[in-house]
Formats: structure tokens, C-alpha cells, sequence
């Protein structure tokens, strides 16, 4: 009884952590968004486009008792690698829980695998040289899955796709993106495109990486939620069954002491 009180301890505290974190991991994360958008409605989205090389990048948590979130991370990147038949397809793994259970079975296609990213407050610029690493393999499509949030109790699994420049330079001459619709001035198109599609990923991956990290604190919430309510009732089981025993022992001792002063009496 001991050991489980100790637990309730433990996972309530836990939870208070997480709440106490997660309104201004929010905050940071709904602020991002507005980063990212835009250069989606300048850029497009188009996942579907087909390129010689796929590069896939799950996205996880470092540490556990954070509810599905990392397994259902691993499942929808276990699912694109499968449908990426006739591309070269090749993976980086952010967070210690993606890379311990995909790191052996993708071994041959893995090129990077980034840690402990969570220990430090999340900046641009930490995001950016995430970004620099990704992109210096030379994938012309990069899938970033991740868990989008929505509320304390729900995430969203999505999958952000971003280009090589001279994809969006061809999406550009096919009218698939917005980008000849502005009159910009500066650099040469080809020029100007790689500087975009690089601030694009470094705005994706900086997006991806708060919403995973607030899903993260959200789902740990419930989690030790669920846990402190388990380790209640489990206690108060446990108790009950204590107080029964010992009232059942001490009823037996008495039945003896009566019975055997009544065995004298006689």
C-alpha cells in the first residue's frame, strides 16, 4: 500500500508539471503557426507529387508516459515508407522514442537521428540548424510527421511536406503554387526560391516541433490523470482488503479466547 500511495505521488505531481507547462508551450505554438501558413499559401501543399528522392522525418518525444502519441508517429511513418515504392527513400528520427523502435528497421535508410532536443527551450534558430541537417542530404520532398494539437485531450497526426526548391521553381512554371502571382524583388528566381524553400523548412520543422512538444505535454496531463485515479482506486482496494484480513484475524483470536474461557468455565 505504501509503494502504490508513493505512485499516486509521483503521477500526480507529474500532472501538475505538465499543466504547468503546457499554457505557455501553447501560446509559443499557436504563434508559430502564423509563421507557417503563409509560405504554405505562397509555396502550396501538394504531398502528392511524385521525385526521385523522399526523405521522411517522424518526429517523437525523448521521454515517455505521454499516452500513444510516439507510437501513432511510428505507425503513419511505417505507412509513407511503404507507399513510397519506385523513390529513394531515406529517414531522419527526432526524439529518442521514434529512433528506438524504427532505428533497426530502417537502419540502411537512415541518415540522421537528432536527441534530446527538449532539454533546451525551443528557438528558431535550434529548429533551423534541424532544418540545415534534413535538407543537407538533398531529398526533393521531405514528409514531417508529427502530432498537431487541437485540444488537452486531442492530436491530430499530420504530415507537412516540404519541397527542393527546384520543385517549387516547377510547381511554379505549372501554376501549382502562388508564387508568379507576387511581383518580388530581389535575387534571381532560382536563387530566391532555394532562400524561400529553406525558410519554409526551417518554419515547418520550428511549427512541428512545438506542436509535437504541447501534444506531448497534453497527453502526459491525461495520462497521469489516469494514472493518479488508477493508483487511487487501487489503493482503496487495497485498504479495504487490509481492514477486512485484519478484522477477520482479530474476530478469530477473540472466537479462541472465548472459546477457551468458556472451555475452563466448564
Amino acid at each position: 500500500m505504501k509503494s502504490v500511495g508513493n505512485t499516486q505521488k509521483i503521477t500526480a505531481a507529474m500532472k501538475m508539471v505538465a499543466a504547468s507547462r503546457l499554457k505557455g508551450a501553447q501560446t509559443k505554438m499557436e504563434k508559430s503557426r502564423g509563421i507557417v501558413e503563409p509560405m504554405f499559401r505562397l509555396l502550396g501543399d501538394q504531398p502528392g507529387v511524385d521525385v526521385e528522392k523522399i526523405m521522411i522525418v517522424p518526429l517523437s518525444s525523448d521521454k515517455g508516459l505521454c499516452g500513444g502519441i510516439n507510437t501513432t508517429v511510428v505507425k503513419y511513418s511505417k505507412v509513407i515508407s511503404g507507399t513510397a515504392e519506385g523513390s529513394e527513400t531515406s529517414m531522419t528520427i527526432i526524439g529518442e522514442k521514434a529512433r528506438a523502435q524504427m532505428s533497426k528497421i530502417y537502419a540502411d535508410a537512415l541518415k540522421n537521428v537528432i536527441v534530446d532536443i527538449s532539454k533546451v527551450p525551443l528557438t528558431f534558430a535550434t529548429a533551423s540548424l534541424v532544418a540545415d541537417a534534413v535538407l543537407a542530404n538533398g531529398a526533393q520532398k521531405h514528409q514531417i510527421i508529427y502530432n498537431r494539437f487541437q485540444s488537452v485531450i486531442s492530436f491530430k497526426p499530420t504530415v507537412a511536406t516540404v519541397y527542393s526548391s527546384e520543385e517549387y521553381e516547377k510547381a511554379a512554371e505549372n501554376g501549382h503554387n502562388k508564387f508568379d502571382e507576387y511581383e518580388i524583388e530581389g535575387p534571381e528566381r532560382s536563387e530566391f526560391l532555394l532562400d524561400l524553400a529553406e525558410f519554409k523548412m526551417g518554419a515547418v520543422m520550428y511549427n512541428a516541433l512545438l506542436e509535437n512538444s504541447t501534444s506531448e505535454l497534453g497527453s502526459r496531463m491525461q495520462s497521469m490523470e489516469n494514472s493518479t485515479k488508477n493508483a487511487k482506486d487501487m489503493l482503496g482496494k487495497l485498504t479495504l482488503l487490509y481492514n477486512r484480513t485484519r478484522q477477520a484475524s482479530i474476530t478469530t483470536a477473540l472466537i479462541e479466547i472465548i472459546s477457551g474461557a468458556s472451555a475452563l468455565e466448564g
